[in-house]
This record gives structure tokens, sequence and C-alpha cells, in this order.
């Protein structure tokens, strides 16, 4: 069978993952419960954006709520009116505020996304912002100002990658935006070690099994959506057809297509599709599974956000946390770290150096 989404591959596996599926029904359910409590407010070249485990169908009742009021044409004083009218409507739902590093909860302007990627006015919260609205964004009611935003990343990204156009190049990977994920995933773990420095190990437990599963996942869906573009292209002849200037725009579309999907599918099905690894990608799912199940319970969950430095390595529910993100990261080197396949090689070739 064709695998194009996680519950096919449960199917295909013979697996059960009803953490996974029953986060995949909670998040429908909010997103539409803040779409009634907010659409009206939103104004035009303006959408309503969601992000984190709501928008990647991971959401559980102890999820925050991270958003962002994205402003795609001329910014006017009333936007930050509506954005504190929906961080109102978020607290009359009783959702739990985004995190206090500020990078969520308020407005972000199309205009730093686009124009600074790289360089000293990229920002962590810039480049934190634009590499979610590709990888990890959904966009509540009118998404017309979300799409424009998107697309026009992805016309950055692939117009400006010379080598991506050259015939002489069979490799289509597109590198610039593989490199901005890479450095996205490499900014996540730098600034997990920041906050443990600025908040005195408060909710370090909890940060580091998400960093080792949920945030890993996030960089692993982003490197096969770039090793995509080689994989569907088996011959080189075909590749090089397909990647010509003059099919820019349909280069960028099926680009967003794929960046559609959600983390969890794009990496089901690719992993289906390409690997040929059955066993390790089924330990690598049900991995995933268990550290859903931790985060679904409300005791567990605010056990390791409590948990203190002292007790972190004898604590037994921080010890199964551990093992279930050893586990994970034992079944992706055997799939990504390993030759025998063709994410594999591309990893080794492409994605290390």
């Amino acid at each position: 069978m064709a695998v194009n989404t996680i519950e096919d591959l449960a199917t295909e596996l013979g697996a059960d993952w009803p953490f996974i599926v029953s986060g995949r029904q909670n998040a429908k359910s909010e997103i539409e419960r803040i779409r009634q409590a907010c659409e009206p407010l939103v104004l035009p070249d303006t959408s309503l954006v969601v992000f984190g485990s709501l928008a990647r169908g991971e959401f559980t009742d102890a999820s925050d709520i991270d958003w962002t009021l994205l402003v795609d044409g001329i910014t006017i004083p009333q936007h930050l009116t509506v954005a504190r009218q929906i961080s109102d409507a978020l607290d009359r739902l009783k959702t739990k505020a985004p995190g206090r590093t500020g990078t969520f909860g308020n407005m972000a302007s199309s205009h730093s996304l686009i124009h600074c990627i790289g360089g000293e006015d990229d920002t962590n919260t810039n480049t934190t912002r634009r590499s979610l609205i590709l990888l990890e964004a959904s966009p509540v009611g009118d998404s017309d100002a979300f799409n424009r935003v998107r697309n026009n990343l992805l016309k950055r990204y692939l117009e400006e990658d010379l080598g991506l156009w050259r015939p002489s190049n069979t490799c289509k990977i597109p590198r610039f935006l593989l490199n901005d994920f890479a450095r996205y995933w490499r900014t996540m773990a730098v600034d997990f070690a920041d906050k443990q420095h600025d908040r005195f190990q408060e909710g370090f437990a909890l940060r580091s099994i998400k960093l080792r599963l949920s945030r890993k996942l996030l960089y692993i869906s982003g490197l096969l959506v770039c090793f995509r573009c080689h994989l569907d292209f088996p011959e080189d002849k075909e590749r090089i057809k397909f990647f010509s200037r003059d099919k820019s725009v349909e280069v960028a579309l099926y680009v967003r297509n794929l960046l559609e999907k959600t983390p969890l599918d794009i990496t089901a099905e690719t992993l289906s599709r390409f690997a040929n690894k059955p066993k390790p990608v089924s330990e690598m799912f049900n991995a995933y599974e268990n550290f859903l199940g931790i985060l679904s319970d409300p005791l567990k969950r605010k056990h390791l956000e409590e948990l203190t430095q002292e007790k972190y390595e004898s604590d037994p529910l921080n010890t199964e946390a551990r093992r279930i993100s050893y586990r994970f990261r034992d079944a992706i080197q055997d799939i990504f770290l390993s030759s025998d396949n063709p994410i594999g090689k591309l990893t080794i070739k492409y994605g290390v150096f």
C-alpha cells in the first residue's frame, strides 16, 4: 500500500500508536475552537498562525498555544490591537499561554522573514519564526497572507540557490534551504543550553526530552523534504529536466506541497518509500509514541517540568524518558548514518559536511 500519513505507516507495520492518533484528533478540535473565537478578529493581509504541537498534530491538554499574527502588507497601528484581542480571546478559551521568550504571542512582519536570511539582521527570533513557518506552522482561518509568505520564502531559498539550477549538477538537493534547516536545529540545541543557564535548571528535564525527540524530528522532516528533491526523480535526465529555470514556479509548488505535511507524515511517507529498513523505522515511531504518552499524562509532564537538577540522574520517570530518547536516537542512526539505504547515503554526503 502507498504510505502518505503516519496512520498509513501504522497499518503497514501492524503498529498501534494511540497517542499519535489522539494527538492529531485533539489538534483538529483545538484549531477549530480557536478559529471560531479568533477568525472574526483577523484583518486583511494578515493570518493567525499557530506553531508547536498544535500545528504538528501532537496536541495534548497540557500543550501551550504558540501563535503569531503574521502581517504581509502595510503595517498599521490596528495590528497591535488585533494581536491583543487574539491574546484575550485565547485567555477566555483557557488555553495555555506561549513560553516567555517572546517569539510567540505577538506580531511578525513578512519583511524580515523574507529579506533577512543570514547575516547580522537575522536574529534568533527571526530564524525561529522563518523555519517554523516552513516546518510546523498552520494558519487558522484565512490563509492568504500565510501562503504568500511561505511561497516567497521558498522563492528566495530556491531561486537564489544557483547550484540547484545548473544543468551540469545532477544532484538537485536545495542546499540553501537544507543549510538553514541544519542551522535552525543547531540553534535549538544552543538555545537549550542558554535557557538552562538563564533559568537555573527550571524545566530542564522536560525541555531535554523535547529536544531529543520532537525538535529532532522537526529537523529530520526538513532534511527529508530536501532529500525528496533528489529521491523523487531517480533518473538524472528526469531530475535535470524538472529542476530547470523555466519550471521554478512548479518546483516551488512541489516543495511547498511536501512542507504542507506534518513532520510525522513527511517522515513516515519518506522512510516507508526510501529507507527499506522496517525494523528501525518501527522502533523510531514506537519511541515517539512512548514520548507522546509521557507528554499526554498531566502528572508525568508536570513531574518532569518541576524536576530539580539534584534528582535528575536518579528520578525513575526521567530515566524512562531518557531511555525512550536513546531508542529514538539509535533507530535514527541506523537509518540516517548507514550507507545501506538511499537516505543514509544522502545524509552522509550532504547532511553532515
